[in-house]
């Protein structure tokens, strides 16, 4: 075992002489200040980077280089011959001077928004943008090889002896350095991609059909493959806002670049036989969401040649360390700029201090073989691949020699050796379990195709059922099963009773994806926690099993609910759903009661069969996977759905004739820098004469949880209405506000805003058919029909990078007379991990 650990530490010593020059320190001024953003290069170059907010600074080149030049606008230029090929942690002070550029005086610091010249030239990038790249052909078609890599970083003796990678110790043998950060990181995931993409401007469409894929070993990477491009989506640094991490940083190329960014005009030289600038730009504040870095942009056409981005280490996002991009733009003719190469990398940790432990994501991207206006029929971006091509998935050494656009190295080489050893270790395998059971909530049976769970559901509480454990399992042959089975079983210890559900469903035809499904469920439920309607038979709401509430949570109903459905998808991301269902109704407590008058007395069971067709719409919504169950690759796009449903008592002896109609619209906006926001509306209407059971309840919320679409201050079942319309905005600022209050800057905070109402009516047939005085738990039904009910929220986020805390103020039907059990205040939270 010593052996093999001196062998490792042998081979990490021996990675960090790999890259001919390495270079590390700091920049400091005359008071022993650190320079933020000073421009260092390998002399006679353009490879250089920038320091940080620190002063420091890690520059790597494959060529032997001898000298460094470091500058700032403001301080006399200090070129150092390098005596070594591996210089780390070097100190360099600049001395002060004033610097001309153009006849201006230009300082360091704030650089000014007048008279500098690199702010004219940022103008003229705006006005030739839309001349520039793709957009000036009507169609464009490319090749695209994509490279993703997860390594873990800052690898040394503490973590190679850890316990956890005891019996592991092979895997160091793949250890590098980073070229952008200095640090040793070991790779442990790559996958690569070749694609064709098609696009038409006219049409506004874009096709992307894949050729090949190949991973390092894991048999299910689609997760982590989505997880990747939903961070790391496509960019144009031409755009105002520049989307990661769900967050939308400031483009150094914006139109309102000048209030966010300094410029300085650093150089100029040929690239490319190109005569370009080098614009340096940082941030005038921290904590928002920018860059730093420079990029060099042609001196006619005022394309960009090059750009590099580096967050600010004080922007205000979580679990990431450090943000380092880079663009590169090929020169096909004198006036047209391609992206040629897109490398971005991540550092993913706990915290951002300079020794924390990581993992590096990282995305290589190279296009080429760029053909222009050869156009192609609508029908061919409308045609989907419906089915799971193996062959993509198994092609052969020779076609990734032929359509690599970049060879591997020698460490992501070895990557797929590697993977392939650790996946017959037994440890491994316990640990890769272990994630896959935490991501996915199921645990797996190799030896039978079932799954157990999900088990975050194994328990649960109310005042009915008291304490309440659930098990349950699935059918899981693969991701792309054409069938499904699944259930679960439950008991309550306070009502001595088991509930239970089972359901199935099977995809009849990939292309229009029609889909059969059914299933039972007899449970007990909150009824009520949202005014649309789930299509779910297993679905069961959150409030059914709030531990903690404001209040009794006792008004929950025994419910018996068989349902059979088809649907399809005719087009893409366009589902119509025809279903049945038949439902058994009745009160689960003794404090609640769903009584209603009938002509052959009063009744507390009601018995429904009901017909509904519905129409879901999510326009811009990306799927993965080819089976009866495919997963959501994104989640910015608008959510439509419209439904009807027909009760008929004339079907399995049912109790009620009624038609509801419901709609609701729920859209995300990303609004530039100012954050995110949430909108909802929904709208619906029941015509005929149906019980509290069957009515529309305005959903409250009585948990101690931030629950969207719901409203905090209601109680459940205190509004209850045959028609409604309703709305909910919620605005995440992302601490833009928070970021420019000194005291609170450091600890990025987010504020987010909140509004919410509803307007509703119940007819006095509807009142009088569930007026039942003989039962002294029977609710007076009331709906806010006089003015709309609202409720407004001030929340703070990001409270110890989890938490968040909501302050809700119920705006109106609050009068201590009419309504003394009203809740006028109250405190709500939440948490979950968001970048």
């Amino acid at each position: 075992m010593k052996i093999k650990l001196l062998f490792a530490l042998f081979l990490l010593n021996v990675c960090a002489l790999l890259a001919q020059t390495k270079v590390s320190g700091y920049v400091f001024d005359e008071q022993n200040l650190p320079i933020p953003f000073a421009n260092v290069i390998f002399s006679g170059t353009t490879e250089g980077t920038i320091t940080d907010e620190n002063g420091k600074f890690y520059l790597e080149s494959d060529e032997t280089r001898a000298a460094l030049t470091v500058s700032f606008i403001g301080y006399e230029t200090l070129n150092v011959t390098l005596e070594q090929k591996v210089n780390y942690n070097l100190r360099f002070v600049l001395k002060e001077e004033a610097a001309q550029l153009n006849e201006v005086v230009i300082v360091s610091g704030k650089q000014p928004k007048k008279n500098n010249p690199a702010i004219d030239i940022l103008r003229k990038i705006w006005a030739n943008k839309r001349s520039n790249g793709l957009k000036r052909f009507n169609q464009y078609e490319y090749d695209k090889y994509e490279k993703v890599e997860f390594d873990i970083n800052t690898i040394d003796s503490a973590l190679i002896k850890s316990k956890l990678f005891r019996g592991m110790e092979f895997v160091f043998n793949q250890v590098d350095t980073s070229r952008v950060t200095g640090k040793t990181y070991l790779p442990m995931f790559i996958n690569e991609a070749v694609s064709t993409v098609y696009g038409d401007n006219i049409l506004n469409k874009q096709k992307e059909e894949l050729r090949g894929n190949k991973n390092s070993g894991f048999s299910d990477n689609q997760v982590i493959i989505d997880f990747v491009d939903d961070l790391y989506s496509d960019f144009n640094v031409y755009d105002n806002f520049l989307k990661f991490f769900d967050k939308s940083f400031v483009s150094p190329l914006s139109r309102t670049g000048i209030g966010t960014y300094n410029y300085v005009l650093s150089d100029s030289s040929y690239i490319d036989n190109k005569w370009c600038y080098n614009i340096i730009y940082y941030p005038r504040r921290k904590n928002e969401l920018t860059f730093k870095g420079d990029f060099w942009v042609a001196d006619t056409t005022y394309a960009v040649k090059e750009i590099n981005m580096q967050a600010s280490k004080s922007a205000n996002i979580n679990w990431v360390k450090d943000i380092y991009i880079e663009q590169e733009f090929e020169v096909l003719n004198d006036s047209l700029f391609l992206v040629k190469r897109d490398y971005m990398m991540s550092d993913f940790a706990f915290n951002k201090k300079e020794k924390s432990r990581g993992i590096y994501g990282k995305r290589t991207t190279l296009y080429d073989n760029y053909k222009f206006d050869e156009p192609k029929d609508k029908k061919f971006y409308d045609k989907e691949v419906y089915n799971y091509d193996k062959d993509v998935y198994d092609r052969g050494d020779e076609f990734w020699d032929k359509n690599r656009l970049e060879a591997l190295n020698k460490d992501e080489k070895g990557v797929y050796k590697m993977l392939d050893t650790l996946k017959t270790v037994k440890k491994f395998k316990r640990l890769y379990n272990l994630g896959s059971i935490l991501a996915s909530g199921y645990i797996e049976f190799n030896s039978l195709p079932l799954d157990y769970g999900p088990i975050f559901s194994t328990f649960g509480f109310n005042d009915v059922e008291g304490l309440r454990l659930r098990t349950g399992g699935r059918t899981y042959f693969g991701r792309n099963d054409l069938w499904r089975l699944e259930g679960f079983l439950a008991y309550g210890f306070r009502d001595d009773k088991f509930k239970y559900g089972i359901s199935g469903k099977w995809l009849l035809d990939k292309k229009n994806r029609l889909i059969i499904s059914g299933g039972n469920r007899r449970d007990v439920e909150q009824m009520g926690a949202s005014l649309t309607n789930s299509t779910d038979v297993l679905g069961r709401s959150l409030a059914s099993s709030a531990v903690v509430t404001a209040g009794a949570n006792d008004k929950l109903t025994s419910i018996n609910l068989t349902s059979f459905a088809v649907e399809a998808e005719p087009f893409r991301n366009l589902i119509l759903r025809l279903g049945a269902n038949y439902r058994t109704l009745e009160s689960a407590s003794p404090t609640f009661s769903l009584d209603y008058n009938s002509p052959t007395g009063v009744q507390s069971e009601i018995k429904q069969y009901e017909t509904t067709f519905s129409l879901a719409y999510f326009p811009g919504r990306k799927m993965t996977g080819f089976g009866v169950e495919r997963k959501t690759a994104n989640d910015d796009f608008t959510r439509v759905f419209a439904q009807i449903s027909r009760g008929d008592r004339s079907i399995l002896n049912s109790d009620f004739d009624y038609t509801k109609v419901q709609f609701s619209y729920l859209k995300p906006w990303q609004v530039g820098g100012f954050g995110r926001l949430a909108t909802s509306i929904e709208i619906g209407k029941i015509f005929g004469e149906v019980p509290l059971g069957l009515l529309n309840v305005i959903p409250g919320n009585q948990t101690y949880f931030s629950i969207y679409n719901t409203f905090s201050q209601l109680d459940f079942y205190e509004f209850v209405s045959d028609q409604y319309a309703s709305f909910h905005f919620e605005h995440n600022f992302n601490g833009r506000l928070f970021s420019r209050i000194p005291f609170l800057r450091k600890l990025n905070l987010r504020e987010i805003v909140s509004v919410r109402g509803v307007i509703a009516s119940i007819s006095d047939e509807n009142i009088a058919l569930n007026d039942v005085p003989s039962n002294p738990a029977n609710l007076q039904l009331v709906a806010p029909n006089r003015e709309p009910y609202y409720e407004y929220s001030l929340g703070i986020g990001n409270i110890f990078k989890v938490f968040r805390i909501d302050f809700n103020f119920r705006g109106n039907y609050k009068d201590d007379l009419l309504y003394p059990n009203a809740r006028k205040f109250g405190v709500t939270g939440s948490f979950g991990f968001y970048f």
